[in-house]
């Protein structure tokens, strides 16, 4: 039997690997554009980071094993603990507040599904060491302005809002026990997928209801005092159109402790594409109370985004339109008479060492073959190398025109042309 890709893995071969770093390269643009510089943290870390943000139950949701050393580690399911870890070791060696940003692959063990793999490459945008609200919607700018960088527009995507201040108010008037909160809060988080008779038996066991979740998420709406400060900075930037207030929105993990948001698609009903929110306890809680530092972030994952992509037209023919320049040649060296092959690859390589992406046929081929090499290479030029050399001909591949050239001045007309808006005509 032939080996395959394991469970919730993937094969990037070279279509699937150009719409990765495409997204990639959106990504640095947008958090560079917002004042965000690139970190990493390395894709193993000690189970017990994991433990101590999230709980033994984690341990079940992570490729976790016992090194040769009998140490327990884990891969990433996430960046934010290694964050948190490597802001509190070095925080007084930067200014606050930490722009930091990081894209790199995630693994998590669970059921695979639509939007879900166990390995995905996530986009992790922080700010740490800054408590105000300016620092959250900075944050959700950053994400909004992430998503239109793919060609999405408001038609296509929604953050919807929320905080867990406004939760914590709710469970204090309902009677909850604090004790429970998470607990809570996890019925809240899963209160769209589940039934409503489930949610209901579940909230009554905490001492509430569904009437009474449901009644107070209608009462709260963009007006609310606690979205005051973030409403109007979005608003000032003509980004509070992006934005949906929803109290339903409380995020599933514990270390969330002021404001939550999720971006969804508004078409094709697809997971969440990013989410996030501030933490202000975590970097204490994983230093052992040696650092204290307020910190909110998110996270967009490239699995949920690359449907929405596919989903959407005006972004595939982005996504298509960067793949055509970004993957296509430059110039592709014809080799017409095999005895001037050695003069061919040092043209090949003036084209090299010029920055030109440039390739030729690596055996002796009929030129029609060599031709068909350089078209499905997308290359725009071919360079051909026959028995006039030293005077070469350039030939446009798009528009089949051709001129001749001698072989010194070979790097300044390319560069004459690469720099020229059209190629219409090339006859010299």
């Amino acid at each position: 039997m032939p080996f395959q890709t394991i469970k919730g893995f993937r094969d990037f071969f070279p279509e699937d690997c150009a719409l990765r770093n495409y997204i990639f390269e959106r990504w640095r643009t947008s958090a560079a554009g917002h004042g965000f510089v690139e970190y990493e943290g390395p894709a193993l870390e000690s189970t017990d980071l994991f433990r101590k943000k999230s709980g033994d139950e984690i341990v079940h949701q992570l490729f976790c094993f016992t090194t040769k050393g009998d140490e327990e580690v884990s891969l990433r399911p996430e960046v934010t603990p290694s964050l948190a870890r490597m802001a509190a070791a070095r925080q007084r060696h930067y200014s606050k507040p930490l722009k930091w940003f990081q894209i790199g692959p995630c693994y998590r063990y669970e059921r695979q599904q639509r939007g879900r793999l166990r390995e995905f490459h996530q986009y992790n945008v922080d700010i740490i060491g800054e408590a105000s609200p300016a620092a959250d919607a900075e944050l959700i700018a950053t994400a909004i302005a992430s998503l239109r960088t793919f060609g999405l527009t408001k038609d296509d995507f929604a953050i919807r809002l929320s905080d867990r201040q406004l939760w914590t108010q709710f469970q204090s008037q309902a009677g909850i026990a604090v004790e429970r909160a998470g607990e809570f809060l996890q019925v809240i988080d899963k209160m769209e997928r589940a039934a409503p008779e489930a949610t209901d038996e579940k909230l009554k066991a905490l001492g509430t209801s569904l009437d009474a979740v449901q009644a107070f998420i209608a009462s709260v709406n963009e007006n609310h005092p606690v979205f005051a400060a973030i409403r109007n900075s979005l608003a000032a930037r003509g980004l509070w159109e992006f934005v949906k207030v929803d109290p339903g929105i409380v995020r599933g993990l514990a270390y969330y402790t002021g404001v939550v948001f999720e971006a969804f698609d508004l078409k094709h009903g697809l997971r969440a594409i990013a989410g996030g929110g501030r933490y202000d306890n975590l970097v204490s809680l994983l230093s052992d109370g040696d650092t204290d530092m307020p910190a909110c972030g998110f996270a967009m994952g490239d699995v949920v985004l690359g449907e929405l992509i596919k989903e959407t037209p005006v972004a595939q023919k982005a996504v298509d339109e960067w793949m055509k320049r970004n993957g296509a040649l430059d110039v592709f060296v014809v080799v017409a008479d095999e005895a001037r092959r050695h003069e061919a690859l040092g043209i090949l390589q003036q084209l090299r060492d010029a920055g030109w992406r440039a390739d030729y046929p690596l055996t002796p081929q009929k030129m029609g073959k060599q031709f068909q090499h350089a078209e499905g290479a997308k290359a725009r030029f071919a360079v051909i190398v026959g028995t006039e050399f030293p005077t070469l001909v350039i030939k446009n591949l798009a528009t089949r025109d051709q001129m001749e050239v001698p072989a010194d001045g070979l790097r300044a007309r390319l560069a004459e042309l690469f720099a020229a808006s059209e190629y219409k005509n090339l006859i010299a």
